[in-house]
């Protein structure tokens, strides 16, 4: 009898258990022992998961304490109190330096550990808090930091005797950044880019950079802006816990990087800043989480994952021999979620977007503020800059096309509803020839400035009317099958998807798809709703947010598959009338309406999809 490997020429992997994208995809937290005392977040940090150390704490203390793998037990303390140092090392042979030693002052002072007590060593030769540091005990190195009046680029390394300063700076003006690895092959990511002398964004970033002893190289960017997270591994396998995305609140995110890439695993239990961390552990097996700030000032969290675990490939098949069937990895939308990206600059609702755009690089356009606005922003996929204004303030908008070439027309103004196309061509926006039909909440798709498509609308009654753009002159075609407002819609020419909308008072869940002629009704959206963002094709699409028939927005998203709608993972804000752009991997929704007495939003979500093992089956 034939095997199936033979028949097809390669062997079939057989697993009991389907595998996972990485060890840390498998990982767990748990709970462990409570510190004696509260460390505030701002100690320094070293070890291994059964051997860690934590030194100093709020305000300006000199405790320290070490942890066996199940309880905390205070030793010898620091010579010098302070907070925000910054250390690594294991717990016998620890090196400690910097930090603030009271309101508005700061040391360069350094202090090494021999498993019971401290000793004052030479000083660094730049003083600040708030550093990056990894390492050992004989080969460490801080990272930039804050000096009170500046941040500061200095990078310093540490030889066991004396600290030298390297002769290339950080490529960041940050603290508070998320550093692992050992000196000569580092990951340093995030931090804080405060108002510094410089001119600081006062943000959280997200920039990543590997460095390997002389040189940065730019990397995958975090998922989200974070600063002040623990990370702890090494270059190519290591996790980041919690930490603060300023101006937003603290995390409890975890991410995890595999030498490639970011990708999100389960969450530290208790949302805080600065968590400690076992920096001398060098995988994502296991790892340590303690004294955050605020809410886990005493607590300590446990991370393990498996020690052995099938890695995961897209297009990778394999058979399951638990389940007795054949399976296949794939990038998978419905194992998609929602993280934070970077806030716009100005809060908003009822804008437009560059809808075709990739993810890492969107327009937003116009809007609510209120009052209607005539701003723009751009997105690089971590931070919004604003950029050349339209030449009519309005929201409520129909927009098409990308980050380079889109268009914007009708909505609402100052005054009535205006029936006015405007064109970006990448650098500036430029009056074009009106829609036939000037109307509010109209809703629009296409994949640049020449091909462009305009639908539905409202006031003072609800539009069927679609109109079709080819550069020059808007053409009326055959109208939608039930006129609405507000109606969430994507795609390109010739074929754009319809779903919900507003008639009356009453949100819709019809879903309609053009062809380039005419609209076809198809299976509607499992919650009704208008004022919501899509992204994608006809084929393909994501809507997400808007507004239910209740008192109250949705979070819910849901993914077009050509042929029916499923809920998948929803928004963490719950929000209307926002908007966004991107694909059904990799999508950003921007802005939008919060309930009162919030209003206006300026929150801005991150769509990716994860890699899933689906079973294949006859069909």
């Amino acid at each position: 009898m034939a095997t199936y490997a033979k028949e097809k020429g390669f062997t079939v992997q057989t697993l009991s258990t389907d595998p996972v994208a990485s060890q840390a995809a498998g990982g767990t937290w748990a709970s462990g022992g409570n510190t004696n005392s509260n460390h505030s977040g701002y100690g320094g940090s070293s070890g291994t998961y059964t051997a860690a150390l934590v030194a100093s704490n709020e305000p300006y203390g000199a405790n320290v304490e070490l942890y066996d793998g199940s309880s905390w037990t205070e030793t010898g303390n620091l010579n010098t109190s302070r907070t925000s140092a910054y250390s690594a090392g294991t717990q016998p042979a620890t090196w400690l330096g910097g930090g603030r030693t009271g309101p508005g002052s700061s040391t360069n002072n350094t202090e090494t550990f021999n498993g019971s007590s401290w000793t004052e060593v030479n000083e660094m030769n730049t003083t600040r808090f708030s550093s990056g540091s990894t390492g050992t005990y004989t080969a460490g190195i801080a990272v930039a930091g804050n000096t009170f009046t500046d941040i500061s680029r200095a990078v310093e390394t540490w030889n066991g005797t004396t600290w030298s300063t390297h002769p290339n700076d950080y490529d960041a003006d940050v603290a508070d950044i998320i550093t692992f690895g050992t000196t000569t092959a580092a990951i340093m990511a995030g931090g804080f880019d405060g108002p510094a002398p410089r001119g600081g964004s006062n943000n959280s970033v997200s920039t990543a950079y590997s460095y390997d002893g002389s040189t940065y190289t730019s990397i995958t960017a975090l998922p989200q802006t974070l600063n002040g997270a623990t990370g702890t591994g090494s270059q190519t396998d290591a996790i980041a816990a919690g930490g603060n995305r300023y101006p937003a609140d603290n995390t409890a995110n975890t991410v995890a990087w595999n030498g490639t890439s970011w990708s999100q695993v389960q969450d530290v239990p208790t949302a805080a800043y600065a968590y400690g961390g076992a920096k001398a552990t060098t995988s994502t097996e296991n790892q340590l989480a303690f004294c955050g700030q605020p809410g886990a000032a005493t607590s300590t969290f446990e991370w393990s994952a498996p020690s052995t675990f099938g890695q995961l490939h897209e297009g990778q098949l394999f058979y399951n021999s638990t389940v007795n069937a054949f399976k296949i990895t794939e990038n998978s939308v419905t194992a998609g979620s929602w993280s934070s990206g970077g806030n716009m600059n100005t809060a908003r609702n009822q804008s437009g977007s560059s809808e075709a755009s990739p993810s890492s690089q969107g327009l937003a356009v116009g809007g609510n503020a209120p009052p209607e606005s005539a701003l723009v922003e751009s997105y690089n996929g971590t931070a919004w800059t604003e950029i050349a204004d339209l030449n009519v303030g309005r929201r409520d908008g129909g927009s098409g096309g990308v980050y380079t070439s889109m268009g914007y027309f009708g909505g609402t103004g100052p005054g009535p509803d205006v029936a006015s196309n405007e064109l970006w061509d990448g650098s500036s926006w430029t009056e074009s020839a009106n829609l036939n039909d000037g109307r509010q909440a109209v809703r629009g798709s296409g994949s640049s400035s020449t091909s462009l498509l305009c639908f539905g609308g409202g006031d003072p009654s609800v539009r069927d009317i679609t109109e079709e753009w080819d550069g020059s002159s808007w053409t009326e075609v055959n109208d939608m099958n039930t006129a609405r407002e507000a109606n969430p819609g994507s795609g390109a020419i010739p074929t754009t998807i319809c779903a919900g909308g507003l008639v009356g008072s009453t949100s819709k869940g019809e879903t309609e798809l053009f062809d380039g002629t005419s609209w076809t009704e198809t299976s509607d959206l499992n919650t009704n709703r208008y004022g919501g963002g899509c992204i994608g094709t006809s084929a393909s699409s994501l809507v997400f947010g808007g507004d239910p028939p209740s008192p109250t927005y949705t979070a819910k998203t849901e993914f077009w598959n050509g042929t029916s709608w499923t809920e998948v993972g929803d928004l963490a804000v719950t929000r209307g009338w926002t908007n966004g752009f991107g694909t059904v991997f990799s999508a950003v929704a921007a802005g939008g309406y919060v309930n009162p007495p919030a209003g206006q939003t300026a929150v801005t979500e991150e769509w990716e999809s994860s890699v899933a093992n689906l079973t294949i089956t006859s069909s």
